[in-house]
C-alpha cells in the first residue's frame, strides 16, 4: 500500500477531533489494535523468544506458520479481493491486471535464466522498496485524512518514516553476513560502512525533528494525529529491534512481517466490507464474514508454500508432505511460484493511487 490515494468511507475533510472517530484511518478500536496492536504483539514474541531460547536462533516452526504462513504470504493473496476477485474491477483495468502477472513472469524467467541468486536478489529488492513504501503509505492516509496540507510539515514526515525504515536497512548491508536473510542467503548486496555513519545522524535528527514538530503543532494548535503518531514510532521501534539490535532470523520475522500485514489485511477487509454487494456471488461469499476472509486466504497461502516447500526448499515435510524432484524445471517453476508476491508488489503501488481510483472506498 504506496499511496495515499484511497478514500475512507467517512468524511475526510472533517476536522480533528482529539480522541474522536475523525482522527482514525478505521476506527479508533481497530486503528489501535491493527497498527499498535501489532506492534506490542511483535515485541511481546520477543519476550517469548529470550523465554524458550530462540530469540537468537532461527525461526521455529510455530513463528513461520504464524507470521511467515497466516501473515506474510495470506496479506499478498489478499490483493485477489481488491483486484481479481472483483469482477467489475478486474474489467475495468483489464490490461494492467492481466500484463503485471504475465510480465513478471518473464522478467522473473530471464532473471533466473542469468542464475538463482541474480533472481532472488531482484526479487529481494522489490520486495524491500514494497516494504519501505507500505509504511510511507499509511503515513500519507493519515495526512490526508485529517487534511495535513503544510508542505514544511509533509517534508518531516516523508523524512521520518523513510528513515524508520531505511537507516536499519542500511545498517543490515554495512554489516554483512547477520544471522538472517530476506529470502536466501546472499541476496543482499554489502554497502561501505561509510554509509550507515553517515545516516545516523541524519536517522537520529529526523526522527527528532518529527515528534518535536508534534509537539509542536499540540501546543500551539491543539492538531494531533494520533494514528501517524503510533505508525511512526512503532515502524522505528520494530525495525530498529528487529534488524539492529538483533542478529536472528527469529527477532526479524517477528518484528518485520506482523507490523507489515496485519493492517494490511485490515484495509483490504474493510474494502471488500464496502464492495460486498455490488459484486459476484463468489466475492460476497468469501466477504461474508472476517473469518470466511482470514480463511480462503490461508487457504491460499497454505496451497502456494506447498509447491515451495515439496518442489524448492524442500523442509516442512510434516506439514506439506513428500519433496519433488524440480531440478531441471526450477527456471520456470520458481518465477511461476514467485508471481503471487511480484504481482503484490507491483500492483500496490497502483491499487491505492488517488489518480485512477477516485470511487475507492473502505468501510470502517
Amino acid at each position: 500500500m504506496q499511496n495515499e490515494g484511497i478514500q475512507p468511507g467517512i468524511d475526510v475533510s472533517a476536522s480533528p477531533r482529539l480522541g474522536g472517530e475523525t482522527s482514525w484511518l478505521f476506527s479508533r478500536n481497530i486503528d489501535l489494535s491493527v497498527f499498535l496492536g501489532s506492534a506490542v504483539v511483535s515485541l511481546l514474541l520477543l519476550a517469548v523468544g529470550w523465554r524458550f531460547g530462540v530469540l537468537n536462533e532461527d525461526s521455529p516452526d510455530w513463528t513461520w506458520i504464524s507470521a511467515v504462513l497466516l501473515i506474510d504470504v495470506a496479506h499478498v493473496w489478499s490483493t485477489s479481493f481488491r483486484v481479481y476477485f472483483d469482477v467489475e474491477e478486474l474489467k475495468r483495468r483489464t490490461a494492467l491486471y492481466l500484463i503485471v502477472p504475465i510480465a513478471g513472469y518473464a522478467v522473473g524467467v530471464a532473471l533466473y535464466s542469468e542464475g538463482e541468486l541474480v533472481f532472488w536478489k531482484a526479487l529481494a529488492i522489490a520486495a524491500v522498496f514494497h516494504f519501505v513504501r507500505q509504511q510511507y503509505g499509511w503515513v500519507a492516509l493519515y495526512r490526508r485524512k485529517l487534511n495535513e496540507t503544510e508542505s514544511w510539515t509533509w517534508w518531516i514526515d516523508a523524512a521520518a518514516i523513510y528513515i524508520a525504515t531505511v537507516y536499519p536497512l542500511a545498517f543490515w548491508m554495512t554489516s554483512l553476513p547477520r544471522n538472517f536473510n530476506w529470502f536466501v542467503s546472499n541476496d543482499f548486496f554489502a554497502l561501505p560502512e561509510l554509509i550507515e555513519t553517515v545516516l545516523f545522524p541524519v536517522y537520529v535528527l529526523a526522527l527528532a525533528a518529527y515528534f518535536a514538530k508534534s509537539v509542536y503543532l499540540y501546543k500551539t494548535k491543539g492538531f494531533l494525529n494520533p494514528g501517524k503518531d503510533i505508525v511512526v514510532a512503532t515502524t522505528v521501534v520494530c525495525w530498529y529491534v528487529g534488524i539492529v539490535v538483533f542478529n536472528s532470523d527469529y527477532a526479524f520475522t517477528v518484528t518485520n512481517v506482523i507490523i507489515h500485514g496485519v493492517p494490511y489485511f485490515a484495509l483490504i477487509w474493510f474494502y471488500a466490507k464496502a464492495r460486498r454487494e455490488s459484486t459476484g456471488l463468489v466475492y460476497r461469499t468469501l466477504s461474508n464474514h472476517w473469518i470466511i476472509f482470514l480463511a480462503s486466504l490461508w487457504a491460499l497461502a497454505y496451497l502456494e508454500e506447498l509447491f515451495w516447500s515439496r518442489g524448492v526448499w524442500h523442509e516442512r515435510t510434516w506439514l506439506f508432505g513428500t519433496n519433488w524432484d524440480w531440478t531441471n524445471w526450477k527456471m520456470w517453476l520458481v518465477p511461476l511460484l514467485a508471481v503471487p508476491q511480484l504481482t503484490h508488489y507491483v500492483l500496490d503501488g497502483f491499487i491505492w493511487r488517488r489518480r485512477g481510483n477516485a470511487g475507492v472506498r473502505i468501510a470502517g
